[in-house]
This record gives C-alpha cells, structure tokens and sequence, in this order.
C-alpha cells in the first residue's frame, strides 16, 4: 500500500499581487506606417522652422498670429483623422491630452519668458532659443513616453506612481498661487548652468546665432548658448510633468507621443503672440493645479480599480469637460480680476489728483 504524501512543494509558485503582475504592450492604433510618416512629418516641420529662423529677425504680429492659427489647425486636423480612421474613443482621447498638454505648455512659456529676460536674449534671437528648446523638448518627451510605456508594461503600479508625480505636482503649483509667490528664474542655480560655465568661458555679448566662438585665442561660448542650456533644464522638469498628465488620459504611446508634439511644436509661434497676455493670466496657476490634480485622480482610480472593481473611474469624456471648464474659467476669472484692478488703479489716481497737499489746504 503506498503512502500518501502530505509534504507541500516549496518550490511551487505563489500568485503575485495584482500591482505588480506584468501586463501587456500598451495598445496601440498605430501601425510602424503611421508612426514612421508622423515623425517624418514632425521633422519636416522642425527643418522648415530651422530654415525660416536661420536669418534672425523679429516676429511680427501679423507673422506670429498666422503660424499659430496654422499650428491649431494641424492638430485639429489630426483629430479629426483620427476620429474617421479609428473612431470617437480615440480621438476624444486625444483631443483631450492635446487640451491638457497645451495648457501645461502655456506655462512652460511662463519659463521661457523669464529665461529670455534673464539673458536679455535679442528679440531676434529669441525665436531661434525657443526653437532649439522646442527640439530638446521633444526629445526629451520621446524618452519619457517610451519610460512611460516600459512602466505601465511592468505592472499597474505605474498608475499610482504616475498619479502620485501630479498630485505632488498640483499641491506645490496650489500653494505657490495661494501665497501669490510669484515666478523667478534663478539662472545660477541651474546646475548645468554653472557647470557650462566651469567647462568654458562665456562672453559678454551675442554673435548672432552662433554658440562657440574664438576669443584671445581660446575658444568661448556666447550667452545664446547657456540660454539653451538653461531651456533644455528646464525642460526635463516639464517633461516629468507632462508625460504622466497624459498618459492619465490614454495609454496609447502613439497619441501621448502625438499630444506631445503638435502642443510643443505651435510654442514658438505662441510665444510671440501671447508674451504680453500671458501676465494677464493671473489665475492660470490655480487652473493648472486643478487639471493636474483631475488627471492624478483618475490615474490613482483607475489604478484603485485594477484591485477593487467597485473603485469608480473619471470617464474621458467627463475629464476633457472638466478641463474645458477648468481653462474656461481661469480665464474668466483672469479678466475679471484684471479690470478690478485696472478699476481700483484708476480710483486711487483720481483721489491723489483731486485731493490737494497739506500745503495747498493751509495756505
């Protein structure tokens, strides 16, 4: 008679948590064809601002106001492709990280102003700065997208860390616009900065486009230089924020890395269309942490809902509601708070014209 054993197998397996299960490949719409023509396109692009800024000149506003009605028009008609080729999941998806990208780029242009004035960067050369920061930008976001993708492949857990990274985001904007600290760019601070100038000597004044020149016989950068420098540091902390944002909205490599794009590539035009305007936006810092705080949310809900169903998710379409909203009325509230001002500005001018000088009521 043969006993039966009742030993357990330590080498048997145990099931993993649910967070740390691998999943599969992102999906994804598009096809090698598609990804090859849109980075093809992306970089017709890039080379035909190259060529229209390889002679320096200032941007007019009527120049300015073309090329961003022409880059609003791109992506909209991209959306609209995808729409009829792969349906209204998918483009409401996109159209929806477009919208919260390209607020997120607004405020990257807040950066860009501040790092303009602080090198006192030539009005024609700053749209040669905010190109190079443009490709930098983009280069960067490929990285991040394709990190991102590798993450949510590993597991779930990326969900809660993506959510954790823009919640942490939204509370530090909140509180820097609750306090009204307002926005400085400390140059020297920025370690790549002081390294640079370690490395080499910079001149006092520009040379046009050029980066490295020869001066007392040693070879020198010019500030345009370490003005690009201090633009592509900047753009590593927008793109930690970035990246996860929209990957909040749709887990498609493709559309995140198309988002991405078409809001970075309309920035230079932007900029010249909107430096004025953009200090009006006083409010836009509560919008932005509100947005961020919305899509770190639905990233830790759904992350929630991998482990318990009756976890709720923020469907998409109420998430590109409430970012319309969202901008709607940071802008609303922006304008309203500027004419209070402009009002009260103008009462006090009229109390110290009108009431006279101590002098003048004795005499």
């Amino acid at each position: 008679m043969k006993e039966t054993s009742n030993r357990v197998d330590v080498f048997e397996e145990t099931p993993l948590p649910p967070t740390a299960l691998p999943l599969a490949a992102p999906p994804s719409v598009a096809s090698p064809l598609l990804w090859a023509v849109t980075i093809a396109g992306l970089l017709l692009l890039l080379v035909l601002d190259f060529v229209l800024t390889h002679r320096p000149h200032e941007v007019s506003t009527r120049e300015a106001l073309a090329w961003s009605a022409f880059y609003v028009a791109l992506p909209l008609g991209f959306g609209v492709f995808v729409w009829l080729a792969f349906g209204p999941t998918q483009a409401t998806e996109y159209l929806t990280g477009y919208l919260v990208e390209k607020s997120l780029s607004v405020d990257n242009l807040f950066v860009f102003i501040l790092l303009l004035s602080t090198f006192a960067v030539p009005p024609a050369l700053a749209q040669r700065v905010l190109l190079y920061g443009i490709v930098g930008a983009l280069v960067l976001r490929g990285v991040f997208i394709a990190l991102g993708a590798a993450m949510l492949q590993a597991g779930t857990w990326a969900f809660l860390v993506f959510g954790a990274i823009l919640l942490v985001t939204a509370i530090r904007i909140m509180a820097d616009a609750v306090t009204g600290r307002e926005r400085e760019m400390d140059v020297g601070s920025l370690r790549s900065v002081r390294l640079l100038r370690r490395l080499m000597p910079v001149t006092r004044e520009y040379h046009g486009t050029r980066m490295v020149v020869r001066e007392s016989g040693r070879r020198a950068l010019t500030p345009l230089a370490v003005a690009v420098v201090a633009v592509f540091a900047t753009d590593v902390v927008f793109a930690i924020d970035s990246v996860p944002a929209v990957y909040g909205i749709t887990e498609d490599p493709f559309l995140v890395f198309a988002t991405n794009a078409f809001a970075l590539l309309g920035l230079r035009a932007l900029y010249f269309v909107l430096q004025t305007a953009l200090t009006k936006l006083v409010h836009l810092d509560f919008g932005l942490a509100l947005i961020l705080a919305l899509i770190g949310g639905k990233l830790v809900l759904h992350w929630a809902h991998g482990l318990w169903p009756w976890v709720p998710e923020i469907p998409t379409p109420v998430s590109l509601a409430a970012v319309l909203a969202i901008l709607l009325t940071v802008t609303l509230t922006s304008l309203y708070a500027n004419r209070l001002t402009r009002n009260r500005a103008r009462r006090e001018e009229a109390v110290t014209t009108v009431d006279p000088s101590p002098d003048e009521g004795t005499s």
